[in-house]
């Protein structure tokens, strides 16, 4: 997925990188200026650079951070596989439960009833044909739960990236300070923190997304797993007294 983020991760390299653009231009249209002027640049420029790169890099922070708590809570089991409707299910296994069943799919709304749902709607098929709009359904329920894990995949894509365009635009601006002669010692520090400040936010950022992410990928397989194993034994258990 993270090949998707690419467009934008040049826009944001083209949009972080217009500022020095626009200080060569005006450096090589004119070559007269005193050198006294030209001095400044490189910390106006590096500040400005700094708080652009630092304010994307939090706004993607504070992004990254509301999926990861709303995806906690959707992705927490009693959510995904009700601990009643479990029960329910063990308990109301004769052919008049049913309707019971139902109610208590109903009673209990989650990716689990949703599926057992499912299966009693469609318990006049043979079993292979439930089983088959079994799985669709299924694919569906996981892809619900997935919801939101894309975007932490492209943060802890985009974030190293970030951070990284952060550190070549501080070392570029620690060199321009240390081509002008007589320059402030100020601007060899400014350089030297839009590296190092951009750098850690970067992996400040991926490093709990890349780890949130890969949580939850395995969480939903565990479900995933659980569930249908739920489901097999709701048909094994119907379609065996049918027989």
């Amino acid at each position: 997925m993270i090949h998707r983020a690419t467009p934008l991760l040049l826009l944001l390299a083209l949009l972080l990188a217009s500022p020095l653009f626009a200080d060569a231009t005006t450096k090589s249209t004119t070559p007269n200026e005193p050198q006294v002027q030209s001095s400044t640049n490189p910390a106006q420029g590096g500040s400005a650079m700094k708080s652009a790169i630092i304010g994307l890099l939090i706004a993607i922070s504070v992004l990254s951070l509301t999926f990861i708590i709303e995806r906690g809570l959707a992705l927490r089991k009693n959510k995904v596989i009700p601990p009643d409707l479990s029960e329910a299910q063990r308990i109301l296994q004769q052919t008049n439960d049913i309707d019971t069943l139902r109610t208590y799919c109903q009673h209990y709304p989650s990716p689990y009833a949703n599926l057992l749902t499912c299966a009693i709607d469609h318990r006049h098929l043979p079993r292979q044909e439930n089983a088959d709009s079994l799985q669709t359904r299924a694919r569906h329920e996981v892809s619900k739960l997935e919801r939101g894990l894309v975007v932490l995949e492209i943060v802890t894509g985009i974030a190293p990236l970030l951070g990284l365009v952060g550190t070549i635009f501080g070392l570029i601006t620690l060199f321009q300070s240390m081509g002008v002669p007589g320059a402030d010692t100020s601007h060899f520090s400014e350089g030297i923190s839009i590296a190092l400040y951009a750098t850690l936010l970067g992996l400040a950022v991926a490093i709990p997304s890349l780890t949130a992410w890969s949580f939850y990928t395995k969480r939903i397989e565990t479900l995933a797993v659980e569930m249908e194993t739920g489901c097999d034994e709701f048909l094994r258990s119907h379609y065996h007294r049918q027989d």
